[in-house]
């Protein structure tokens, strides 16, 4: 069985405690291409979002590749052979309406939002961009040149260069390390041929999904796909490469600097979100550092005054996951921050409570349940979930899955935390920043 099988196979078993079903309230049509349709009218609205998610992002470039998802993002509006880039701005905005284009380490998505009545001409348009691009060198020579004004703002932007550097420490020489941008060399070497070559190995039906939520009737918007999206293949036009293991190593990446802050991110490794540790994990992460009761935020910021804002968080993906706790501090304050950073992590994995574990997973359901109230919420959760575990999880059944995971739960998924190699990254004035060895000794230290 191929890997990308494997992952699907694994995750649909562990999609199902108790034979959990499709959400009732969401229609799921495939069509013969393999295509997935995948719809929730909402009663309330007046608009329907919509978008066409592809299960290719820039883990899946090649090297030579490297920034070319995020490109297409920017390609996406610029001309079909039917449209202008203008024409395509004019259309959709005539009618109030929006697009816009997200890349994503493991996804790539186009959007658009309109009235319930055009949306007729919003499927028309995402499937002219997705089926006949003109990708003409005019408009890409422009856009590379954005692209590389976008590269150089990020350097000039610690808070998130801080980011970038801390997934190449985790996950050193791996395409899931890679800046999402690309780098200067591989954006300029990007031709109409290359972009063609990656859309033939990755743009076919039966790896994107069609979501929509809102003003939205399912039956409507299953045929305008037949009639739309009828040009896509149904299977790669070339072989796509498997999508290599993700695996995290754990390291260190430091950029000084004389800014007035020091950023850094601490790093743990994490679980996919396909594991059955995944729930306890976040929970455990909206203890540590996920709101104003959090233990950082008590902490590092109140009772020390060490950071305006520290957080905790965990980004599972979907074969591994990074633990990090993030902040900005002084550059004289920084070794007194990660000690303590440390010493609540440490203590949080020992001695968190049933009232913690309750106060967060109550943040979490109204979290999730607020971003399901609007369709772009929807949408997106929809489209996600159809693409990992090929159906819509029902709201309940995700609340189950959190009121499932106990207190013994919680503290093994912190306890594991403490096992792991220690990842930093930091950039600003860093001298009174311990070298990772030295951190990872810190944190080892009995409490």
């Amino acid at each position: 069985m191929s890997p990308a099988k494997t992952l699907k196979s694994k995750a649909e078993k562990l999609a199902r405690p108790g034979e959990p079903g499709h959400d009732p309230a969401v229609s799921l049509t495939t069509l013969p291409s393999g295509l997935r349709i995948v719809s929730e009218r909402m009663a309330h609205a007046s608009t329907v979002s919509l978008g066409i998610w592809i299960g290719a992002g820039a883990r899946d470039e090649l090297p030579h590749e490297h920034g070319l998802a995020h490109l297409l993002e920017h390609m996406a509006f610029k001309g079909t052979t039917r449209r202008t880039a203008l024409q395509i701005a004019e259309e959709i905005e005539s009618v109030g309406g929006d697009l816009n284009a997200a890349t994503s380490v493991e996804y790539t998505c186009y959007t658009a939002r309109v009235l319930g009545q055009d949306l007729p001409l919003a499927v028309d348009i995402l499937a002219d961009i997705l089926t006949q691009p003109a990708l003409s060198e005019e408009e890409l020579a422009r856009e590379k040149g954005v692209i590389l004004q976008e590269i150089g703002a990020v350097q000039d932007t610690p808070d998130d260069l801080v980011y970038d550097r801390f997934l190449q420490a985790a996950f050193p020489e791996q395409p899931l390390g890679r800046p999402i941008l690309g780098t200067a060399e591989t954006v300029k070497s990007f031709t109409p041929e290359a972009i063609r070559a990656y859309l033939s190995r990755h743009y076919h039906a039966g790896n994107m999904v069609l979501a929509a939520a809102g003003a939205v009737d399912h039956d409507e918007l299953v045929a305008l796909a037949q009639a739309a999206l009828a040009d896509l293949p149904a299977q790669p036009e070339t072989v796509p490469a498997v999508r290599t293991q993700a695996l995290y190593h754990g390291g260190e990446a430091r950029i000084d600097g004389d800014e007035e802050q020091v950023h850094v991110v601490l790093g743990f490794p994490g679980k996919p979100f396909t594991h059955g540790a995944h729930y306890p994990l976040q929970i455990f992460s909206a203890v540590l550092g996920g709101g104003l009761s959090s233990r950082l935020f008590q902490e590092v910021r109140e009772r020390r005054g060490l950071a305006y804002a520290i957080d905790a968080f965990h980004w599972p993906f979907s074969d591994c996951g990074v633990f990090g706790i993030s902040a900005g501090t002084a550059p004289e304050d920084v070794g007194e921050l990660v000690g303590v950073a440390f010493d609540c992590l440490r203590q949080a994995a020992q001695d968190v409570s049933e009232t913690e574990v309750a106060r967060a997973r109550a943040q979490m359901k109204v979290g999730l349940l607020a971003s399901l109230e609007s369709p772009g919420g929807k949408l997106e959760q929809m489209a996600r979930q159809v693409l990992v575990f090929g159906r819509a999880i029902p709201r309940e059944e995700l609340a189950r899955r959190l009121d499932a995971v106990s207190l013994a739960d919680v503290r093994s998924a912190g306890r594991a935390l403490l096992d792991g190699v220690v990842t930093v990254a930091a950039v600003g004035a860093l001298d009174d920043l311990a070298p990772v060895t030295a951190l990872r000794a810190q944190l080892t230290q009995a409490a």
